[in-house]
């Protein structure tokens, strides 16, 4: 009788993902706590939260931030739910694209192409989004110590700056970047106690608790009260972005069909709480709201930090929200390229070969990297005109990904052969599950509606072109050349191989 060989217990995460198809090629050296510090890095409530406040402020106000962003918060933790069922069955850094192709029952790599180029589009704009708005940041903390003048080109300027050296970082700072996205997360909570203590003693006026919570602003033209604040819930939807990256990661993380979910859920659970402390206090500290909403610095929670706790304070503020923001941008370049690895090794992206080569030196994918930075500086390029451009990148990216994050779950409902893995919502799955799939049709169409009346060409929500540019960018290549490569390696359903040829691939 032949005797199996041992597999080490930190060489189970190499044999599962062997059995799924694909060998293991990335450095596997992640923690849970670092597979949870990339994504709640990169929904960061000190970047989206404090970059987009302005949206929040101009639809809806006070009401559409204290009230809003519990409520979206609630519905997004279902989606983060419903989606760790799924990644503990399937951790593989193509995460949302394998599961559909995996779950779907009929034409698999056809779903599962749709989903990765959503993903791939959100991504890529959640990664512009990121450094656009980290780049205002910066330029309202030099306009306000050094009265630098803020325009689109001094701003776009920055962003270049700031996203070439997330690319650089990722390519030659493989051990410096993991570090760094564990030193983020702490970062993150600690600098969030900083500003809630800073606001809460030392201005010297404070909005009531009644207003802080109910107040309602109009200043985007629409006459429907109700309307308004769902177009404000596009701060909180925005910024609760990127917590698919711990599944992105998950080929480098141990343990990873019960860390990856884990990752994926606590970054919401943890974002929801301290992003809500965090925006309560920068409302409430509200000092002057017409003068702060239209401040020269471009970016009004800046300018609530420095009326409310003065000027050196109030850069101290500006100060390590610029950080936390220099650090989520890195987070997300690195689950961009990871996401875009995978894609291309399922033969999906033009060049696929050369997106698909991993760093024999770092174990990082390297030409991935500089293809996600490129792609984003690409994309933001309208904002040199102007920067509301910002707005309708915030929308794509939110479009593009939850697009992607729910087609899974949506398949996973519909397939009665799915088997949960270690990490699951047992009898609460479904009605889960379906509250997430209802909450993103919801926002889907919202945020493709027009933001601002009347609609100008500054104002204009081109998220739905975007949409479309993909959709019919997807269906072409799939019948040019998709449907002849796309997945054509990868054994379908729950095929497995014997461990003797999984560490001989």
């Amino acid at each position: 009788m032949s005797v199996p060989p041992v597999v080490s217990a930190l060489d189970q995460d190499a044999v599962r993902l062997a059995e799924l198809g694909y060998k293991q090629e990335l450095h596997r050296g992640m923690s849970g706590f670092s597979n949870f510090a990339v994504s709640f890095s990169i929904i960061s409530v000190l970047a989206g939260c404090i970059t987009s406040f302005g949206i929040a402020m101009s639809s809806g106000g006070p009401i559409a931030i204290a009230i809003g962003w519990p409520l979206v918060g609630l519905f997004v933790l279902c989606v983060a739910l419903a989606m760790g069922e799924i990644c503990s069955v399937y951790p593989t850094a193509g995460g949302l694209y394998f599961w559909t192709g995996r779950l779907a029952r009929k034409n698999k790599a056809v779903w599962a192409w749709y989903v990765g180029w959503f993903n791939f589009l959100g991504e890529v704009a959640v990664t512009a989004a990121i450094d656009f708005g980290a780049a205002l940041t910066w330029i309202a903390f030099a306009n306000l110590a050094w009265g630098v003048e803020v325009t689109a080109v001094h701003t776009f300027v920055v962003y270049t700056v700031v996203l070439l050296s997330h690319g650089l970082l990722n390519t030659f700072g493989v051990n410096l970047v993991r570090l760094l996205s564990d030193i983020s997360a702490w970062w993150h909570l600690v600098g969030v106690a900083v500003i809630v203590a800073v606001l809460a003693f030392v201005p010297d006026h404070h909005q009531t608790l009644s207003w802080t919570f109910f107040h309602y602003e109009n200043h985007n033209g629409w006459s429907s009260p109700i309307y308004v604040f769902l177009i404000g819930l596009l701060m909180a939807q925005y910024t609760y972005t990127g917590f698919d990256a711990s599944a992105h990661v998950a080929e480098e993380t141990h343990g990873a069909a019960t860390n990856a979910p884990k990752g994926i859920v606590n970054s919401v659970v943890v974002s929801i709480f301290a992003g809500w402390i965090l925006l309560l206090a920068v409302t409430a500290a509200i000092q002057n709201y017409s003068a702060e909403l239209g401040s020269a610095t471009g970016l009004p929670a800046a300018q609530i930090f420095v009326d409310a706790a003065g000027s050196k304070v109030g850069l101290f503020l500006i100060f390590i929200c610029g950080v936390a923001q220099y650090f989520c941008g890195m987070a997300s370049v690195t689950a961009n390229s990871r996401m875009t690895y995978a894609f291309s090794r399922d033969g999906a992206l033009p060049g696929s070969k050369l997106w698909a080569k991993v760093n024999a030196r770092t174990g990082t994918p390297t030409n991935s990297i500089w293809l996600c930075t490129v792609f984003s500086l690409v994309l933001a390029s309208p904002a040199l005109k102007s920067t509301t451009a910002y707005f309708a990148v915030t929308s794509i990216a939110v479009i593009g990904l939850y697009i992607a994050y729910i087609t899974p779950v949506l398949l996973r409902r519909l397939n009665p052969d799915f088997q949960t893995g270690e990490w699951n919502l047992g009898k609460y799955s479904a009605v889960i599950g379906w509250i997430a799939i209802a909450w993103v049709a919801f926002i889907v169409i919202l945020f493709m509606l027009p933001t601002a009346n009347p609609i100008t060409v500054n104002n204009f929500n081109y998220a739905p072109i975007a949409v479309l540019v993909v959709l019919v960018f997807a269906t072409v290549s799939w019948f040019i050349g998709g449907r002849q490569h796309f997945m054509k390696d990868v054994p379908a359903g729950h095929d497995t191989k014997p461990v003797e040829e999984i560490f001989n691939l």
